[in-house]
């Protein structure tokens, strides 16, 4: 029979390694810290370009469509996440969850239309 201890301690132990583990990363970064060489070059603060001296200014201007196609991926990934967890439980959902799934789908397809006619998904 369980009690509120063994509860207690099963968390106890998690609580213990999480501290462990945090206080190793710690330890490690001020080790690393420590011995390290810190020789101060003008070459280590500027920008690198695979390989390439950089030219101008390192300022530039980025198109807003980069970042909401990247927010459109990361929706329908977030969908997927979704979509995964009702697929295997289908059966103890019935007719229900398809209709609820269904809806969700189509409210999706709604913004992928909408997204679609506003010319987001041209990648220029």
């Amino acid at each position: 029979m369980w009690t509120a201890s063994d509860f207690l301690r099963q968390y106890l132990a998690v609580l213990i390694v999480g501290v462990v583990g945090a206080g190793l990363v710690g330890l490690l970064l001020a080790g690393s810290h420590l011995l390290r060489p810190a020789r101060r070059q003008p070459e280590k603060h500027i920008t690198y370009e695979s390989g390439v001296d950089p030219v101008g200014s390192m300022w530039t201007q980025s198109q807003v469509r980069y970042y909401v196609f990247a927010l459109l991926f990361v929706m329908f990934d977030v969908e997927a996440v979704f979509i995964f967890p009702w697929a295997t439980r289908l059966e103890a959902y019935g007719l229900f969850g398809l209709i609820e799934m269904g809806i969700f789908v189509f409210i999706l397809l709604l913004g992928l239309i909408y997204a679609w006619r506003k010319g987001v998904l041209k990648w220029v």
